[in-house]
């Protein structure tokens, strides 16, 4: 899953990222609520949000509202320090899906965040399979198959797939392949893009790798089918 962790507190915020990424999941983090509603609406593809209650800016009950309100419907898991009914009560009514509480294990977490992902995948069924010509990615298996061959390919380079997949015909630049497949603080450059954008084509091969296309001066897209 691609993740956006919301939290104030660095020591978790880079433990959670680290275990995320560990367990496969591209994980994104911010300690602003602002920055976190700018990220979602700037439609990048976050399947989840782990949103902490007390933030700098504005509380985490006031961006569940906000992306709400704006029609969003990525399921969200409120952290709260406070073991208080009233704050629970409040994070669930402005539209998080679920609340734990701190100190939390791990372990819990990701069993909170694997339901949460099964209810979502109910509701959105068509975003799990994405295909393009020979192309076929399956987001939740995160399997590749190219004329019924299986492709073998790393974290970033499906992330990648799925981002282009997501936007057949649309020119994406550098910056938004950048910000859509690598963490944010990630020291990744324009260049890595090409390089991973040449592997990928490599690995699909033939037809499937020439689908995209390079625009110069621009950065690439996927040829709409």
């Amino acid at each position: 899953m691609r993740l956006l962790v919301v939290e104030d507190d660095a020591r978790l915020g880079r433990a959670l990222r680290r275990m995320l990424e560990r367990d496969r999941h591209v994980v994104e983090v911010t300690d602003h609520g602002l920055d976190a509603i700018e990220i979602v609406e700037a439609g990048i593809g976050v399947e989840a949000m782990i949103l902490d209650l007390g933030l700098p800016d504005i509380s985490g009950v006031e961006v569940a509202r906000r992306l709400r309100r704006a029609g969003q419907r990525l399921p969200i898991l409120m952290l709260t320090a406070r073991d208080g009914t009233a704050d629970r009560v409040a994070g669930l009514d402005a539209g998080a899906d679920d609340y734990l509480v701190k100190p939390f294990a791990y372990e819990e977490l990701v069993a909170r965040l694997r339901a949460l992902d099964r209810r979502a995948a109910g509701h959105h069924q068509i975003d799990q399979r994405l295909s393009n010509g020979p192309i076929l990615l399956d987001q939740r298996l995160r399997r590749v198959e190219v004329a019924g061959r299986v492709v073998d390919l790393t974290r970033r380079e499906f992330t990648l797939l799925e981002c282009l997949l997501r936007h057949p015909g649309q020119v994406l630049s550098r910056d938004q392949l950048l910000d859509y497949a690598w963490p944010l603080g990630d020291e990744v450059t324009h260049n890595t893009v090409e390089v991973y954008v040449h592997l990928l084509r490599a690995k699909l091969g033939g037809d499937a790798g020439s689908r995209i296309v390079t625009v110069h001066g621009a950065g690439y897209r996927m040829i709409d089918p």
